[in-house]
């Protein structure tokens, strides 16, 4: 079994999505420390030509794991969806797309952004014909909570044996022995971010998975991520 483990990410790019794509399993790393200004809470679409944050408004304080992260505001669903349909209204495919991610975030009750966020990642795979497993870290007993020994107790406690699906920046920090040692493979996602029409030039790699939704529709996007 392939496993992939990533933080629940707001609206993450396509190579969020190559990974859980290429995965049987995937773990929400819910239980994660937040960190500020990161990708947990924003990420980038195309806005009057320049790629802006949309930023899901928080409230925390220093230390709380991602899943004790409060949205500050009620009205935040309204305001995002009022910012994507701004953006994103004359996109090619956004007559097609709209009411599949109107309904993603009327469904969306929560208060913490763990659990939001997670929801639309699964939701989003739906649409995509994504087939996978998920998981959350939090719900999973692993003694050791440092770093990818952390990750490595996951692995084994899904799939004995199996390998774990790294992003390729893990390669900067993570000991391919320690995963051999504890009797896992360690791969990392070959992901290169494809190109597609956008309504700009130069092409703006690294946006959100809408961004390619809205201009080219759901099953054009599914076959990108395939190809």
């Amino acid at each position: 079994m392939i496993i992939a483990i990533h933080q629940p990410n707001y609206l993450p790019w396509l190579g969020y999505f190559y990974k859980i794509a290429q995965s049987d399993a995937f773990v929400f790393l819910d239980d994660a420390q937040y960190s500020k200004n990161s990708y947990t809470n924003r990420v980038k679409i195309m806005r009057e030509d320049a790629a802006r944050w949309l930023t899901q408004p928080i409230s925390f304080r220093f230390g709380d794991p991602i899943n004790a992260v409060a949205l500050a505001r009620d009205d935040w669903r309204t305001a995002h969806l009022d910012s994507l349909k701004g953006a994103y209204r004359r996109a090619p495919e956004f007559n097609s797309v709209w009411p599949d991610i109107e309904a993603l975030y009327d469904a969306l009750n929560e208060k913490n952004i763990s659990t939001v966020n997670a929801r639309i990642v699964m939701g989003i795979c739906k649409h995509l014909n994504i087939s996978c497993r998920f998981h959350l870290s939090s719900e999973i007993e692993v003694n050791d909570a440092r770093s990818e020994d952390r990750l490595i107790g996951i692995v084994n406690q899904i799939a004995p044996g199996g390998c774990y699906l790294s992003g390729q920046g893990g390669a900067q920090y993570q000991d391919p022995e320690k995963f051999s040692a504890a009797g896992l493979e360690l791969k990392y996602a070959d992901f290169q971010h494809p190109t597609y029409e956008q309504d700009t030039q130069p092409f703006v790699a690294g946006l959100s998975v809408f961004d390619a939704v809205f201009h080219l529709g759901w099953e054009r996007t599914a076959q990108l991520l395939r190809s």
